[in-house]
C-alpha cells in the first residue's frame, strides 16, 4: 500500500501538469459544447490538449489516473447489456465473422503500408499495423525489439484521428445530425445513493477479476464483464450519472491529447503523415464492411459503423453511449477485435520469428 501511495507524493506526482491538462481540456469541452459539436468533453479536451502539446506546454495526464476512469467506463458499458437482448445475440454472428476477416485484411495491408510508405522496420510495422490493443501491441513489440515509442504513437494517432473524424462519417453515412449533448443518464444530484454504490462496487470487483484473469485492458474489460453480468441476470439495472460519464470523457480525451507531449515535432509530423494514410484506408474499409453487414442483416447502419470502427474500444463505446446507440452491440464487436488481435498477433509473431522477413535490416522511422 505504501509504494502505491508514494506515487502521489508531491515530489513524484505532477499535480500542476495534471490540473493544467484538465483545465485546458475543460476549456476545449466548453468550446465544443457552445458550438454544438459532437462529443464535446472527449473531442474538445483531445483537440485543446493536442494543440497545447504541440506548443510544448507543461501538461500531462499520468498513467495512474487512467485506470480509475477506465473502470468507470467499463461499468457504464456493461450496463448496456440487458436481459431482453440475450436472445438476439445469435443474430450478431454474421457481423462478427466479417469483423474477423476485416481485421486480417486490414492488418496485412497496414503492415505493407507502414513498411513501404513509413519506412518502419519489420517488427515495428507488424505491431503498428495491428488494428487494436495499444498497450498490448506496445508490450509485445518490446519483446521482439521493435520501436515501442513509434508503435505507441502510431496507435495513439490512429485512435485520435478516428475519434476526430468518425462523428462526421457517422453524420454523412448514417444520416444523423450529431449534436453536443452529453446527458445520457440521470444527474448525480437526482440518482439514489444505491446507484453510486453499485457503480463503484462493480468497478472495484471487476478490476480485481480483470487482473486475476489477466484480461487485455483489465481495468476496462473486468468491470465491463462484471457490470454486464449484473445487468444480464437482472440483479440490478443501475446506470451511471451523466456527470461521471462526462468527467471520464474529459480525462480520457485529455490523456489522449497529452500522449504527444514531450515528443519532437518532426517525429509527431512523420507519424501523423503515415497515420493519416492508414486511417483513411481503415475508415473506408470499416465503412464498406458496415454497409455490407447492414445490407445482409438489416441492422442500423449507425451501430454497425461504430462496431466496425478502427478506433479504441473505450473511445468508440463512449461515442455509442453519447449517441444512444446499442452500446452492448458496439462494445461486443470491439472486445472481440481486441481479443482476436492480441491472440493472433502473439501467435503470428512467434511463427514469424526467425523467418527471413523478420531478420531483414530496416531503419525505424526518423
Amino acid at each position: 500500500m505504501r509504494p502505491f501511495l508514494a506515487q502521489f507524493a508531491p515530489s513524484r506526482f505532477p499535480y500542476g501538469k495534471l490540473l493544467s491538462a484538465l483545465a485546458i481540456g475543460f476549456i476545449g469541452g466548453c468550446i465544443f459544447l457552445y458550438f454544438h459539436l459532437p462529443l464535446p468533453w472527449m473531442l474538445g479536451s483531445l483537440v485543446t490538449c493536442l494543440v497545447a502539446s504541440l506548443f510544448n506546454m507543461r501538461i500531462a495526464v499520468p498513467g495512474i489516473v487512467r485506470p480509475p476512469m477506465l473502470m468507470l467506463v467499463g461499468v457504464v458499458l456493461g450496463s448496456g447489456f440487458t436481459p431482453e437482448m440475450a436472445g438476439s445475440m445469435m443474430d450478431w454472428l454474421p457481423g462478427l465473422g466479417i469483423l474477423v476477416l476485416f481485421v486480417i485484411v486490414t492488418a496485412a495491408c497496414c503492415y505493407v503500408f507502414f513498411r513501404r510508405a513509413g519506412g518502419l522496420d519489420h517488427w515495428t510495422a507488424f505491431f503498428s499495423g495491428m488494428p487494436g490493443g495499444l498497450v498490448e501491441m506496445t508490450a509485445l513489440g518490446e519483446v521482439y525489439g521493435a520501436n515501442t515509442r513509434t508503435i505507441a504513437l502510431v496507435h495513439s494517432s490512429r485512435i485520435m484521428l478516428v475519434v476526430l473524424t468518425l462523428p462526421f462519417v457517422l453524420s454523412f453515412v448514417g444520416g444523423q445530425a450529431l449534436t453536443g449533448t452529453t446527458r445520457s443518464g440521470a444527474s448525480v444530484l437526482d440518482a439514489p445513493i444505491s446507484e453510486e454504490l453499485w457503480l463503484f462496487g462493480t468497478a472495484l470487483c471487476g478490476a480485481f477479476v480483470g487482473r486475476l484473469l489477466s484480461l487485455p485492458s483489465p481495468f476496462l474489460m473486468g468491470p465491463m464483464l462484471m457490470s454486464a453480468a449484473v445487468h444480464l441476470t437482472g440483479i440490478s439495472a443501475f446506470h451511471a450519472p451523466w456527470e461521471i460519464i462526462a468527467f471520464a470523457q474529459l480525462v480520457l480525451g485529455s490523456a489522449l491529447g497529452c500522449s504527444f507531449a514531450g515528443v519532437k515535432k518532426s517525429d509527431i509530423l512523420h507519424i501523423l503523415r503515415v497515420s493519416v494514410g492508414s486511417t483513411i484506408f481503415l475508415l473506408a474499409a470499416s465503412t464498406s464492411c458496415a454497409l455490407l453487414v447492414a445490407h445482409l442483416t438489416g441492422r442500423p447502419i449507425l451501430s454497425l459503423l461504430l462496431a466496425f470502427s478502427p478506433g479504441g474500444l473505450t473511445e468508440t463505446s463512449l461515442m455509442a453511449l453519447s449517441l444512444h446507440v446499442d452500446v452492448a452491440f458496439v462494445a461486443t464487436h470491439h472486445v472481440l477485435r481486441v481479443f482476436f488481435v492480441a491472440v493472433s498477433a502473439t501467435l503470428l509473431a512467434r511463427a514469424l520469428k526467425g523467418s527471413k522477413l523478420a531478420k531483414e535490416d530496416a531503419s525505424p522511422a526518423e
